[in-house]
């Protein structure tokens, strides 16, 4: 069908093409539109990647566009209240506010933060680059250090870039050990997966087996042959176990990837001591188990371990998240078919650029956090950091935060504090869709467009795919009248901070950047390609230069037939890119142009894994889960997902329950030290005993907010448990998982 233009949807029924914006899964959906209305979402049987899969999400995406919450006009906050403003005003308060912060304590004194829906923008993830060129300043902080940063370094050092993260290849695996992730609920996670469900089926219907190491028995176990408990925060030891018997019992088989390692001795002799029978007690797997599982790995010819947030989320985040990729490797099961394959994005991805098969590496820690000293990674400081920052005098003290689609108050840990340095701040600038529980600190809040108003291609997850693609959403319907695109708003913000103005000529920035850009890539040809690139504009136009320099791209005519913006335009559907294909060493941007097996970053690191080995269990600890209604904090506005049964309830196995004398259904207190919440107790078999669960980004009763349906049902906010001064020490990540806690009955 005829892709309508947003005009045209908004006068008659016509259907319309929308990559979801929900979740990584990245689905191809129809929109359904009459008189310029949403009145059917529906999966898009025609799209390359989903084959027309949706989950429950995906028709809340009328409610989100629909929603009177949703803020449509920027605000300013003038004497403690919130008045709505014109574009030009907020422009005018930034200028005015923001600037002398700068000339006086220099770029460091602003800091930015972006939430998770900043990966689902296309505007927001090209241009706010350009943004922090701009601003030039050491505090950066995103969500990415609350969840996978541990990954990012892992693969980062040994394999030259920060997004080279190995996916399964499930549709050709025969066998997937799963930890720590719970893809039934996220369809992936750092693995861009639609419909789990239908490929463990199919995975299972072909003699092929999944197995499942988690503290709870989710949604995945359940679907899964077996399933282990563990111990949260171990998998380290679990993994190490895994390594060591590899190697006692001879069954390490690098094969293809033999002359493309390095390091397989130092990691050897780095195992010796973690013996799957003198790691077992901690981390409550038997060693028989692991050995197990060790000679199932190495004897079956197509087989993939993948873990996420659980590995992530905890003291040895780092460290887990690389003995994932050393086990696959020690078995035959890295760039294999069927094991983990590395993701080739049409447009983007690092690992595409430059020399093949070598490259300048990565490089953390090349300054600090001024308080606690925690590394820099990826360009960002810890976000747990951020409340330091702001709230300890001295030198470098953040000033002023610029906070783009995030909500760290829920999302972080110890909120009450960052919720409290906020408003310290001499100034804040929010661009949300929300009034929310951080945007409520702001002093302008600068309205998103909402995603039926925006153009999409997914920048981040085609690099997580398990299978190459390219498309591209066109704006549904028309933005409102005077709002700007997204890219718009942070070019604006560039010029206010190159001393431009708010009323530069930013179509005129826009090609100086560009132009500035190419100059470095390509040289005397920055003309040509500019001209090539013509009459397009904004983030069309570096989409469009993605596309034709990346590796299906026509290059400028020096391959013809391959990919452009027009090419995918054509494509509502998609473009199918084939089924992943070894890209060892192609892939590698090392300067040792190897496999870096064993970095002695993580090396060094195995110190703390020694000290802690013969650690005792605790008594209770709590971790997080993820559901499939709420995977954000910013969904539980939506009436078509928050309708149902309460979900924000402590799981707890019965036995902790009968010991500690709680109630199914009944309210608990739960702390850790001086930090309480009160919960809603879920007794439930599915919990490793002294283990509980509850769910994360809820929280939603905080004055000032604007989210009615939210504060219905606010539920409470693990966060406020968690320590923020507890990081994995390498990446900087978050300790969300296994933190010791008390539980009482409510009096």
């Amino acid at each position: 069908m005829e892709q309508s233009s947003p005009q045209q949807a908004s006068q008659q029924a016509s259907t319309a093409h929308r990559i979801c914006p929900f979740c990584e899964a990245a689905c191809g959906l129809e929109v359904e539109l009459s008189q310029g209305r949403v009145t059917r979402v529906r999966g898009d049987q025609a799209d390359v990647f989903s084959a027309g899969f949706l989950c429950p999400k995906a028709v809340g995406l009328k409610d989100l566009h629909e929603d009177g919450d949703r803020l449509r006009t920027p605000l300013i906050k003038r004497n403690g209240v919130f008045e709505p403003a014109s574009w030009d005003e907020a422009y005018a308060e930034i200028e005015r506010r923001l600037l002398p912060i700068i000339e006086r304590d220099g770029g460091n004194a602003v800091a930015t933060v972006l939430g998770n829906p900043v990966s689902h923008k296309m505007s927001l993830m090209l241009y706010f680059p350009k943004l922090a060129k701009a601003l030039s300043t050491h505090n950066m902080f995103s969500a990415s250090s609350v969840d996978q940063v541990p990954k990012m370094l892992s693969v980062g050092l040994m394999y030259g870039s920060w997004l080279s993260v190995p996916v399964p290849d499930i549709e050709r695996s025969d066998f997937l050990l799963i930890l720590g992730a719970n893809p039934m609920v996220s369809n992936g996670s750092l693995w861009t997966v639609p419909d789990f469900r239908g490929k463990a089926k199919a995975l299972r219907a072909r003699g092929g087996r999944i197995v499942v190491v988690d503290p709870r028995r989710t949604e995945t176990a359940e679907v899964a042959d077996q399933h282990h408990f563990i111990r949260p925060g171990a998998d380290v030891f679990f993994l190490l176990g895994l390594v060591h018997a590899l190697f006692d019992e001879q069954l390490v088989k690098l094969g293809r990837l033999a002359g493309h390692v390095t390091g397989l001795e130092q990691l050897r002799e780095a195992a010796l001591p973690y013996a799957p029978e003198t790691v077992a007690a901690r981390c409550g797997i038997a060693a028989a188990t692991m050995r197990e599982l060790a000679r199932t790995l190495a004897g079956t010819e197509r087989a993939a371990v993948y873990g996420r947030i659980g590995t992530c989320t905890q003291q040895y985040g780092t460290l887990a998240s690389w003995l994932i990729d050393v086990v696959n490797i020690l078995t035959g099961h890295l760039d294999q078919e069927g094991g983990m394959m590395f993701p080739k994005a049409a447009a983007f991805a690092a690992n595409t650029r430059g020399k093949p098969g070598s490259g300048r590496g990565v490089t953390s820690g090349r300054y600090r956090s001024r308080v606690s000293g925690a590394p820099e990674v990826v360009g960002e400081l810890p976000i747990t950091c951020l409340a330091e920052e702001i709230d300890t005098p001295g030198p470098g003290q953040v000033k002023a935060l610029i906070a783009i689609a995030g909500n760290p108050v829920l999302s972080a840990p110890n909120g009450p504090r960052l919720a409290a340095a906020l408003e310290q701040l001499e100034f804040m600038l929010s661009m949300d869709i929300y009034l929310n529980e951080t945007s409520r600190h702001a002093d302008v809040i600068l309205p998103g467009v909402s995603p039926l108003e925006d153009a999409h291609y997914d920048v981040t997850f085609t690099q997580f795919s398990h299978r190459n693609h390219a498309r591209y959403s066109p704006p549904v319907l028309a933005r409102s009248a005077g709002q700007p695109d997204e890219w718009e708003t942070l070019l604006r913000l560039v010029a206010i901070l190159k001393g431009q103005g708010a009323n530069a000529d930013i179509a005129a920035l826009d090609d100086a950047l560009l132009r500035e850009d190419l100059e470095k890539a390509v040289g005397p040809l920055t003309d040509t390609v500019m001209g090539m690139l013509a009459p397009q504009r904004g983030v069309q136009r570096l989409l469009d230069l993605g596309l034709r320099s990346g590796p299906y791209g026509d290059q400028f005519g020096r391959a013809p037939g391959g990919l452009t913006l027009a090419k995918i335009q054509a494509a509502p559907s998609g473009i199918d890119l084939g089924p992943m294909t070894q890209r060892i060493p192609e892939a590698l941007r090392t300067p040792s142009g190897q496999i870096e097996l064993a970095p002695q970053l993580l090396l060094d690191d195995l110190a703390r894994v020694a000290a802690d080995l013969a650690a005792p269990a605790a008594d209770l600890v709590i971790i997080g889960r993820r559901q499939l209604r709420s995977n954000n904090s910013w969904m539980h506005n939506l009436p078509v997902l928050a309708k149902g049964a309460y979900r924000c309830t402590a799981l707890v196995h019965p036995d902790d329950a009968a010991r500690l004398q709680l109630a199914d259904g009944g309210q608990a207190t739960v702390r850790n030290g001086a930090r309480q919440i009160e919960v809603q107790v879920e007794v439930s078999a599915d919990m490793m005993p002294g283990v509980v669960s509850l769910p994360h980004g809820w929280g939603h009763n905080l004055p000032g907010t604007q989210m009615g349906v939210a504060a219905e049902r606010p539920g409470v906010n693990l966060n406020v448990l968690l320590d923020e001064n507890l990081r994995d020490p390498l990446s900087g990540n978050a300790v969300l998982s296994g933190v010791p806690i008390t539980m009482a009955p409510l009096q």
